[in-house]
């Protein structure tokens, strides 16, 4: 069946991505007063960030950081969110460029749904919780996570029973399994591409057996177990509920890698380990951890710190390269590892209960086909205007965060503020009045008398 098409009508700035970039760059166009789209292909806004457990290298909580945003967007009343949308196409035209949408249907009315998850108690059909990297399980029919926004519910039809609990559950006769793919058409005076990162498949390195050990585990499953809300509030490890002695970290898993077409370093995977070796050394006080490294890049303010303090706590750091990982007896895992700063180049084989990759990011999103910006060689968005690193080849689309490349949360919020500035420069410029919109003037005025 055909699609509905609707003309949504003009926004001034349409954002693609609800992550920490896309959440800040929004809210500061926002706050100078023009009307901003967030397009968001989850059914919850929040990006990565949502999902870990802290940040490097304060330690700070990460939804301490990421919720706020993500209400203040919410109840923003210059910001329109769109979850669980897919971008069709970007296109130029006279009155700036029309983005063509699709809102994939969640069969529950939006505007009827109180969040009550009585659907979600209801049924029958479980499936592996994304939001959990698979760890625990959720229902066919759900709100995304516990802090999500909005409060939701989204049925996955192709887990669906059809046995009709949920309608029978909901209060507010919310079900509508009738729902079909709704296109929309939006013209945005400017586009922001905050779409984020991906990290490569966990096997993309098959001599680190990730495919036949459960063990074996990605960065990203680890944040859930470190997580105060995770999935079993403490750190087991997958395949047996056994609390880890020994964990070993593999840092440039996944990137600084030619074989797999990932030649240049993601930046923070040295951090990020860091992090959750000393996350692990709280939660697990007795516990073994080590860290296999080719370089420790420490680039940030306040870094060098950060790894100098989690050699003071006892993290083992063993420069060397992880050629392979093999399976041992009880689900433990064997470690071969070419060390570099002997004597004599040899190999080592260390056994551990559980090995967590730091694999590398790529982009989340490729815009070829859809949009007529560039992508670099490496798959992120092209920026060729160093004076404006937040510019692409197209006027009035902008890129912020790691869509550009990769990028930590420090650098991806400031990345978002200097995207947002470019595109609230560009709509003035376009309306031929001031850089401060009469609106922004006022409330700058209003703090003024009030201080």
């Amino acid at each position: 069946m055909q699609a509905q098409i609707m003309e949504k009508g003009y926004a001034d700035a349409l954002v693609i991505g609800g992550g920490i970039a896309g959440l800040q760059a929004a809210l500061d166009i926002a706050d100078q007063g023009y009307k901003v789209v967030i397009v968001e292909r989850e059914a919850s806004i929040g990006g990565r960030m949502i999902s870990l457990s802290k940040v490097f290298p304060t330690m700070d909580c990460a939804s301490c950081i990421t919720t706020p945003k993500m209400s203040a967007a919410a109840h923003h009343e210059n910001i329109e969110i769109m979850t669980f949308t897919e971008i069709d196409s970007i296109v130029a035209g006279a009155d700036g460029h029309v983005v063509s949408v699709t809102r994939k249907p969640t069969y529950v009315n939006a505007e009827k749904c109180i969040g009550c998850r009585l659907c979600e108690y209801a049924c029958d059909s479980e499936l592996p919780d994304v939001f959990e990297q698979g760890l625990g399980a959720t229902r066919a029919i759900s709100v995304a996570f516990t802090n999500a926004i909005p409060q939701k519910a989204v049925l996955l039809a192709d887990y669906c029973l059809s046995c009709g609990l949920c309608l029978r559950a909901c209060p507010t006769d919310a079900i509508e399994f009738d729902q079909r793919p709704r296109q929309e058409r939006i013209t945005a005076g400017s586009v922001i591409v905050a779409t984020g990162f991906q990290l490569n498949s966990l096997t993309v390195k098959p001599q680190y057996a990730a495919a036949q050990n459960a063990n074996v585990i990605s960065p990203l499953t680890l944040e859930r177990l470190l997580a105060p809300h995770g999935p079993y509030g403490r750190v087991l490890r997958p395949s047996d509920g056994k609390i880890p002695d020994s964990v070993a970290f593999v840092l440039c898993a996944g990137s600084r890698d030619q074989t797999i077409g990932v030649p240049y370093c993601s930046r923070v995977c040295c951090m990020y380990s860091i992090k959750q070796a000393m996350l692990l050394a709280g939660s697990l006080p007795m516990a073994d951890i080590t860290i296999y490294y080719m370089d420790i890049r420490a680039f940030g303010k306040g870094y060098e710190q950060f790894y100098q303090m989690a050699k003071a706590m006892g993290i083992h750091f063993v420069r060397g390269k992880v050629a392979r990982v093999d399976a041992a007896p009880h689900d433990d895992l064997l470690v071969h590892v070419e060390m570099t700063e002997e004597p004599v180049d040899c190999v080592r084989r260390q056994k551990h209960d559980l090995v967590v990759l730091s694999q590398g990011m790529i982009p989340q999103w490729n815009p070829a086909g859809v949009s007529p910006v560039h992508i670099g060689e490496d798959g992120f968005v092209a920026t060729p205007d160093t004076a404006d690193p937040c510019a692409t080849n197209v006027p009035g689309i902008f890129v912020a965060g790691a869509a550009a490349g990769p990028k930590d949360i420090v650098d991806t919020i400031a990345d978002a503020g200097a995207a947002a500035m470019l595109a609230g420069r560009y709509l003035a410029d376009r309306a031929g009045k001031s850089r401060t919109p009469p609106s922004a003037a006022g409330r700058s005025i209003r703090l003024e008398m009030a201080v």
